[in-house]
């Protein structure tokens, strides 16, 4: 039986807490919060839980084997520290850290000490991506041209990290996990629509070697929610609308033809292809569900993370860029190598 202990039970954290909790020859031994009520709260949905507001007394129970942190993201490199300090495998939260320096020493300490560092970059165990992901990798699309994401609602603003922090940090994960390719370099423009708070409106552009670009529009004041990205290759097209009660992915076998006149290469004809349109099916297992298993197994040494911490530093660095490009004006800052 694996015991897991779970720090932070405030948006997320319930949801961790049931996940684990469905998963067979697991137990959730204990959560921490520093908010009674919150507590109060675990204790009526969970009363076989126990309960602390000194996360460190959850850290010294031996019968807690793994720890998920669903805290603040400025939090999240000092408690996962001390978690692999204490002999825990860890789920942190995305982003894993606020800064690529403490993101890449937890990747080290977790490496020394042979322990699991996973983040929760939740949209990667979700079914309609991993279907994407098998439509990239099987060349059904033929060679990407882009990859178009807005990720628009009202709320919830954030105190200490900006929108791209918050909502682009998921399309950043779907990328990494479905493109063929890794970026080079990004340019991120945004605006402060509140006094004393990030940036809540932004466009981040992601560039790449290839003939591929990837641009995403993330925003806390729309009037409506809006979860839709375009992938589109040489071959079809594909819409994913993760607010779609049944259909999330529509491919479609459209696109366009180009031929060059023999006695002028200037001359492009461009033609226009218009085909079916197909809604694949997809396992529609909660990713949340498939999340907490797959840490399971990688804490039983069956497997080794899909959101490896190496995949949360990749994207933890492409963040930071992307906040000096605002810094710049909207500048392209290169990524370098290392990522």
């Amino acid at each position: 039986m694996i015991g897991i202990g779970v720090i932070g039970y405030g948006y997320w954290g319930p949801n961790l807490v049931r996940n684990f909790m469905a998963q067979p020859d697991c137990r959730v031994v204990m959560v921490s919060d520093l908010r009674p009520g919150r507590l109060a709260a675990v204790r009526r949905a969970s009363p076989s839980v126990a309960v602390t507001q000194d996360y460190r007394e959850l850290l010294r129970n031996p019968d807690i084997h793994g720890v998920a942190i669903a805290t603040p993201v400025g939090s999240h490199a000092a408690l996962a520290m001390e978690a692999l300090a204490a002999g825990k495998h860890i789920l942190v939260e995305k982003p894993l850290t606020d800064n690529s320096d403490d993101a890449k020493r937890l990747v080290d300490e977790a490496a020394r000490r042979n322990l699991t560092l996973m983040v929760d970059h939740t949209f990667v165990y979700m079914g309609a991506v991993r279907k994407i992901h098998d439509l990239v990798s099987s060349g059904e699309l033929g060679d990407l041209y882009y990859y178009d994401s807005t990720r628009v609602n009202l709320g919830l603003f954030q105190c200490d990290v900006n929108v791209f922090w918050d909502l682009a940090v998921h399309d950043l994960s779907i990328m990494d996990y479905i493109l063929p390719e890794k970026p080079v370099r990004v340019a991120a423009t945004g605006i402060r629509n509140v006094p004393g708070r990030p940036e809540n409106l932004g466009y981040l552009t992601v560039f790449y070697d290839s003939p591929l670009i990837a641009h995403i529009n993330v925003n806390w004041l729309s009037p409506v929610k809006l979860r839709q990205t375009l992938i589109s290759g040489t071959r079809k097209m594909v819409v994913f609308d993760d607010l779609h009660p049944s259909e999330k992915i529509k491919i479609y076998d459209s696109g366009i033809t180009m031929e060059c006149g023999s006695d002028d290469a200037y001359a492009i004809s461009i033609g226009y292809r218009t085909g079916d349109m197909l809604a694949p099916c997809y396992d529609r297992t909660e990713a949340l569900a498939r999340e907490t298993g797959h840490f399971l197994e990688c804490l039983r040494g069956q497997a080794t993370p899909f959101t490896s911490g190496e995949m949360g530093l990749r994207i933890v660095r492409i963040l930071e860029a992307a906040n000096r490009s605002l810094e710049q004006g909207g500048s392209p800052v290169p990524l370098g190598d290392s990522i």
